[in-house]
């Protein structure tokens, strides 16, 4: 008796503020129904729980476990072996040693060029003296072949995305160069850089295109740009036949320019495409090694050694290791431009297109 005096009580105090029906369900002033509050006596039976739909799972756990095997796992391995010392002997005693932890040793190595006698103490030719020459490389080549790339491709862009005859030709052509494996595209330019080759005979001089520091350099951003432009044309113009000929034909009719019609349609309409384009091939070069490689040498002490070519030739010497410790660090270097670029710089289509769809609404 003594039990259902409080479910009593409760009901009572909510018929009194007018929020139960008849039925001795709970409702709101605005007469919508209040959830049960579960108490006895109530007529509501809770619905049975719903059960979980993992055909979506079993259909994506095969994909994860093959990405989990081939990405994730050299990756950790990579990081793992950083922090391990390399087997050999030992510069101080003479000994061989089989390695064991290093710690962040590898990484001071690198970052601070310390080859066991304090900061700086890497002597020059080594592979631990070039790191920073490397890095300093690699970000030239990309800010300058980048740069150069976005403006010819989205000239070429431009010219491939009008109406005229043959236009279909000259999109297949373009794309002969990108078509064609960067192992055979640097042997072609080796060969048309060689001291003899068809650059000297037609300049008329005998510069030594793979040896000499500045010229080795603009060799390779030659190359490159040959080969990659119309990759970034395409995406380029992915993006331009989006825009809509309305827009155009609106702007003419305004008195608008075709100076303001591109800065002011072209070019904000195409940023998301553009901006990818540019992400893509910013990656690309940041982990360039097969061109300068063939082009000019793989030693590690060449004037176009990049951050891959040092990764490969410390391999080749035996230190593992360390090699994976610069791998590591080429990685969050990586890593870093594309966060900066795709947080800071716009750099990411999904959201920007989104972003243009609610402007359009």
């Amino acid at each position: 008796m003594a039990d259902s005096a409080g479910p009593r009580q409760a009901d009572e105090a909510r018929a009194a503020a007018g929020v139960l029906t008849d039925s001795g369900r709970d409702v709101s002033a605005s007469g919508r129904e209040v959830p049960d509050s579960g108490y006895p006596g109530h007529d509501d039976i809770a619905p049975p729980p719903r059960k979980r739909d993992l055909r979506a799972v079993w259909l994506i756990a095969p994909t994860m476990v093959i990405l989990a095997i081939v990405i994730l796992y050299p990756v950790l391995r990579a990081i793992w072996l950083s922090f391990q010392a390399d087997k050999g002997l030992d510069p101080v005693t003479g000994t061989f040693t089989k390695g064991g932890f290093a710690g962040f040793d590898h990484y001071l190595m690198w970052l601070t060029q310390n080859c066991g006698s304090g900061m700086g103490s890497c002597p020059p030719g080594t592979l631990g003296a070039d790191f920073w020459p490397s890095v300093g490389i690699t970000f030239f080549f990309a800010a300058v072949t980048v740069t150069i790339e976005v403006l010819l491709g989205l000239w070429m862009a431009t010219i491939m995305g009008r109406t005229f005859f043959g236009r279909s030709l000259l999109r297949a052509a373009v794309l002969i160069p990108w078509a064609i494996p960067t192992a055979v595209t640097a042997k072609l330019w080796f060969f048309i850089f060689a001291e003899n080759g068809i650059a000297n005979k037609i300049l008329g001089t005998d510069i030594a295109w793979t040896t000499d520091p500045w010229a080795s350099r603009f060799a390779v951003i030659v190359a490159d740009v040959w080969k990659t432009t119309p990759f970034m044309a395409l995406l380029i113009l992915a993006g331009l036949q989006m825009i809509p000929q309305d827009v155009y034909e609106a702007a003419k009719v305004d008195g608008a320019s075709a100076w303001q019609r591109f800065t002011q349609i072209t070019l904000p309409l195409v940023k998301p495409a553009l901006m990818v384009a540019v992400l893509f091939r910013t990656l690309d070069v940041l982990r360039m090694y097969d061109l300068p490689a063939i082009l000019n040498g793989d030693s590690g002490a060449t004037p176009t050694t990049t951050m891959s070519i040092l990764v490969v030739a410390d391999i080749r010497n035996g230190n593992f290791n360390s090699a994976s410790a610069l791998s590591t660090l080429v990685f969050l270097m990586i890593f870093a431009v594309a966060f900066i670029m795709v947080k800071f710089l716009g750099a990411n289509a999904v959201r920007t297109q989104d972003e243009q769809r609610k402007g359009d609404k």
